[in-house]
């Protein structure tokens, strides 16, 4: 990456937390067809919960007064995030930046092997609101132990448009994470609840034949609760009829701390 391309992305990103500037990523627009509009924009409720296994999370949201059912099977999610070298979206998340912007590939099932309709996710955040876009990528074979070169590749031979690949000019892959997602929607089709376990997180080596290191969070299940802007007020009655208290969670900062990412690559 070009340096005074990162400094430049920097100055933009530290300038988005003073209120002076949309957030770095924000530079390079997604295609004009997911221009992003006030109705886009959803909220989000998250707990982490411990001491309960996930089997008696579901019994609490089963049994909930907005009468959650399940409107299609568990999956796994994998996802390749993405920073600068300096990895300025992590230190906006940590001091709470309400404007910012994260970069990542999703798809779904197996972890490794054949990768099929994986997306390139741009989540942004605007105060306690965020919204997503998408780009579809190619298809690819995985092999554990993948390295950033693997992911440029990946990306490279990818159909993106010229504004992702702007946007990707800055950003590097900084964490793989891996979680099994359970699906609850309420009975008014409102709010979406999702329950996740199983939450693995692996570092991703510069170049192939690297060690990579690994670790999974046992006994934690993160819960999230999603709905448009307009039913925040009934949010609340739902969330009152919850036993868990609301907390603040990101599974990208986790992850880059419980594998000290931060200090392992160079400056």
């Amino acid at each position: 990456m070009v340096q005074n391309k990162e400094k430049t992305l920097s100055s933009v990103a530290e300038a988005s937390a003073n209120g002076t500037a949309q957030p770095a990523a924000a530079k390079a627009k997604a295609p004009d067809k997911q221009e992003t509009k006030a109705s886009d924009f959803r909220k989000e409720r998250k707990y982490v919960i411990e001491g309960f296994d996930i089997a008696q999370v579901e019994a609490v949201v089963k049994s909930h007064p907005a009468l959650f059912s399940v409107p299609f099977p568990p999956r796994y999610i994998n996802n390749i995030y993405f920073d600068t070298r300096e990895f300025r979206n992590y230190r906006d998340n940590v001091a709470g930046s309400t404007n910012r912007e994260k970069f990542r590939i999703r798809w779904y099932g197996d972890q490794y092997g054949e990768v099929k309709k994986p997306v390139l996710e741009v989540k942004i955040k605007r105060g306690l609101a965020g919204t997503k876009k998408y780009a579809p990528l190619s298809n690819v074979t995985l092999k554990p132990g993948f390295s950033m070169n693997d992911i440029e590749a990946w990306l490279e031979q990818s159909d993106l448009s010229p504004e992702y690949r702007e946007a990707m000019k800055y950003l590097q892959p900084s964490l793989h994470n891996r979680y099994r997602r359970k699906y609850f929607l309420s009975a008014n089709k409102k709010f979406r609840l999702t329950l996740d376990d199983q939450l693995t997180y692996v570092d991703i080596p510069k170049l192939n034949g690297f060690f990579t290191h690994r670790e999974m969070e046992r006994g934690k299940v993160v819960m999230e609760i999603k709905y448009d802007t307009e039913d925040d007020l009934n949010a609340s009655w739902l969330t009152d009829h919850l036993p868990f208290r609301l907390s603040k969670n990101s599974k990208y900062v986790i992850g880059v701390k419980k594998l000290d990412i931060w200090n392992l690559h160079e400056w």
